[in-house]
């Protein structure tokens, strides 16, 4: 594999933060981040369910490979120097709840702050560098 393109939502907070995050991180698998839903995400991907990209990370590979939830979160891992033994702990049958759980505490996070009209990026997110 030699890239990875990670869908986000662009309109999260917590999203936003994390793409801003990965793409500091040193990577040795070059991580491309588009925002989900974006005229870009559907020219690359139109076989992809765009609705379903902008409710949970999706991340394809450079040879078609689509992955979502908890294995879109490792994967993006794996890419990361600093973070490849995490993910293949987290893809482990010991580490994988825990990548479960990381990925539906994040989905409720997202979901209060929709529901409190947390759209201005001021949710308890911080905020992205400068």
């Amino acid at each position: 594999m030699t890239g990875l393109t990670v869908l986000y939502d662009a309109g999260c907070a917590l999203c936003t933060h994390l793409r801003h995050w990965l793409d500091r991180q040193p990577q040795l698998v070059p991580l491309d981040l588009v925002p989900a839903g974006s005229e870009e995400a559907r020219r690359r991907f139109p076989a992809l369910d765009h609705g379903a990209t902008l409710e949970e990370i999706t991340v394809v590979g450079d040879g078609g490979q689509v992955y979502r939830t908890e294995d879109a979160w490792i994967v993006c891992l794996w890419a990361l120097a600093e973070h490849r033994p995490r993910a293949h702990w987290l893809a482990s049958p010991a580490g994988r709840p825990l990548a479960r759980m990381t990925v539906l505490a994040a989905a409720r996070w997202r979901a209060a702050s929709a529901g409190a009209g947390c759209h201005d990026g001021r949710c308890g997110t911080p905020l992205p560098p400068h």
